[in-house]
């Protein structure tokens, strides 16, 4: 079967034959923008075959391919690739190709954000065009009679990333994405102790990282993997009861209260789909497992049981009850998926045939019941689980793990950033080796300015230079808050892995600059504007494109001491200042 519409392009649904009939139809929104809407029927319900939605694009100043799981790769692919593919609990389903000036060439996005959904957009070598397309129920879903969906398509040359922020806008248009409340604790800077202590935890070393972590501007604790079990070795084994080692927090309630009552909030960490195969679960779940990963000793339970999912979510509500946490950092979501070999029936206990649909039942259950018992409840999901779906189930998206890797960290926060909203965007957490001279240690901090920090480092071996430059940094994010991350937000060149990336308000304008290139001062701009030197150079570089009369200048060092206080008459051009790496310097206009 093959349908076809024309729009900006000539678009083709096609399908092999089934009982099913589908339409297609353009819908113009604006200059360089329309929808076409989806539509398949049935007369009665059945599993749908593979619906392909096809198009053409010219290779046109084009020079990069931006996808939310990209990463370092944001180049064009060969038309034969494996394609992208998203879901309820993995990446999002859209895709931007851009121009060297970092132009919007197209934009394509799917409304589709549940069901497994594979999309491309592949150089086809003979013609030079791209080959861009969207292809449904690759997996098995439920039985259906009825389904819409809409492809945006985006064709404007303005800023990639304004269009990727319209983008998050039009999911959230569905009122089955409406996003979660962020509360006001979920855009502080919190202390994990993955990095720091793995899973050899104790009540009195997470107290005692909480107490100087307070003093240095953190306000949530997250408490990760190990304190369910007493094995070290950090595999899942002994993941599913969700019962505390008492060996290592005797009194679990007891220790989250003196964490209160230091001033600071708790965060639990659970891995959502692990039954271990050590864990006394085991024995009742393991006939209702999607599969196993032998290699990590452990089974994945399958949330279409209407009692596995029961399980998981009392889990969550008890240990809400019994400590009095304040959220929960739930893992391995992503893991979640349709078998391979899916002998899934209905009438086996099971309510559902899509692993999708059952998670999201599963995920939106779980924010519903914890936010009834706790309003402001805090749950952080971890990239690439960055779904616009996620948003609903989820307030706070962690850019995955990069232990000690700064420039990783700028990638995976900023590519969150473009399309989650305001879900508060979170670093990895930050670490570092205590002998790192300090204006390097500052760089892990200066590529995450634009999210949430989250540190990680043993901060009782932390040298006093160390200390100072960790205090003046989150102490420098909290004043600017609300620029960093409400601001207007310009990531430039992702082919280059961010190497400048601003924001800017009404009051302030903050660059921070990664390598050594040019500031450009351009638009309206407030009175206020700070550039950080997040390169290991001891300057940066400015260009006024037009006169910017006196300025005042102060410089700091990484740690927040003053280096020089200065004025320049900033004229149209090229502007050299000596700014220590790991530094920066707030120019302020004289009047």
């Amino acid at each position: 079967m093959r349908v076809a519409a024309s729009g900006f392009y000539e678009y083709q649904l096609e399908s092999e034959d089934s009982p099913f009939r589908a339409s297609l139809r353009v819908e113009r929104k604006d200059d360089g923008v329309e929808i076409i809407h989806v539509m398949i029927e049935a007369d009665a319900p059945a599993v749908p075959p593979i619906f392909k939605l096809h198009w053409k694009h010219p290779i046109i100043d084009v020079q990069g391919l931006w996808h939310p799981t990209a990463i370092y790769n944001k180049g064009l692919r060969a038309d034969w690739s494996t394609p992208f593919e998203s879901k309820s609990t993995y990446s999002a389903p859209v895709a931007c190709l851009f121009s060297a000036a970092g132009l919007n060439r197209l934009t394509f996005a799917f409304s589709d954000v549940l069901n497994l959904i594979k999309y491309d957009a592949g150089v086809n070598e003979e013609s030079s065009t791209f080959i861009c397309y969207v292809s449904l129920f690759d997996t098995p879903t439920t039985p259906l009679s009825h389904y819409e969906a809409s492809l945006r398509i985006d064709t404007r040359e303005i800023a990639y990333y304004d269009v990727l922020d319209e983008v998050s806008q039009w999911w959230c248009s569905y009122e089955s994405n409406t996003p979660a409340e962020v509360p006001p604790s979920a855009v502080e800077p919190m202390y994990s102790t993955w990095y720091t202590f793995h899973q050899q935890l104790t009540p009195e070393g997470i107290e005692e990282q909480c107490r100087l972590a307070k003093t240095l501007g953190c306000e949530t604790v997250i408490v990760d993997d190990g304190w369910q079990t007493s094995d070290n070795a950090r595999g899942y084994a002994y993941c599913g009861d969700w019962l505390v080692c008492e060996a290592k927090i005797p009194d679990m309630k007891a220790h989250v209260e003196r964490v209160h009552k230091i001033g600071m909030k708790y965060i639990l960490w659970y891995s959502v789909p692990f039954i271990g195969r050590n864990s006394d679960s085991w024995a009742k779940y393991k006939d209702k497992l999607l599969f196993t990963m032998d290699y990590l000793e452990t089974g994945v339970v399958d949330p279409r049981y209407p009692d596995v999912r029961e399980y998981l979510i009392g889990t969550y509500e008890k240990a809400l009850l019994d400590w009095n946490l304040d959220g929960f950092k739930l893992d391995f979501v992503d893991v979640f998926s349709q078998p391979d070999n899916d002998n899934a029936v209905e009438g086996d206990g099971r309510d559902y045939l899509s692993v999708a649909q059952a998670v999201d039942v599963l995920l939106s259950e779980t924010m519903d019941r914890l936010r009834a018992l706790k309003p402001d409840i805090m749950i952080e999901f971890r990239q690439n689980y960055i779904s616009p779906l996620m948003r609903k189930y989820g307030n706070l998206f962690r850019a995955a793990d990069c232990p000690n890797d700064a420039i990783q960290n700028r990638m995976r926060t900023i590519d969150i950033r473009l399309i989650c909203g305001n879900t508060a965007a979170h670093s990895d957490m930050i670490m570092w080796n205590v002998e790192e001279p300090t204006d390097s240690a500052a760089l892990q901090l200066i590529n995450v300015l634009f999210s949430v920090p989250q540190i990680s480092v043993r901060l009782d071996t932390l040298p006093e230079s160390h200390k100072e430059m960790l205090s003046f940094w989150l102490s420098f994010w909290k004043e600017h808050r609300d620029v960093l991350l409400n601001g207007h937000l310009e990531p430039h060149h992702p082919e280059l892995l961010y190497p400048i990336v601003i924001a800017r308000n009404k009051d302030t304008l903050i660059a921070a600059v990664y390598h050594d290139t040019i500031v450009k001062l351009d638009g309206i701009l407030p009175e206020k504007i700070v550039v950080v030197n997040g390169t290991r150079t001891n300057r940066v570089v400015i260009e006024a494109l037009k006169d910017l009369g006196k300025n005042s200048v102060h410089i700091r060092d990484s740690s927040g001491k003053t280096v020089a206080k200065i004025s320049m008459e900033l004229k149209q051009g090229f502007h050299a200042i000596d700014v220590p790496s790991g530094g920066l310097a707030v120019l302020r206009t004289q009047k």
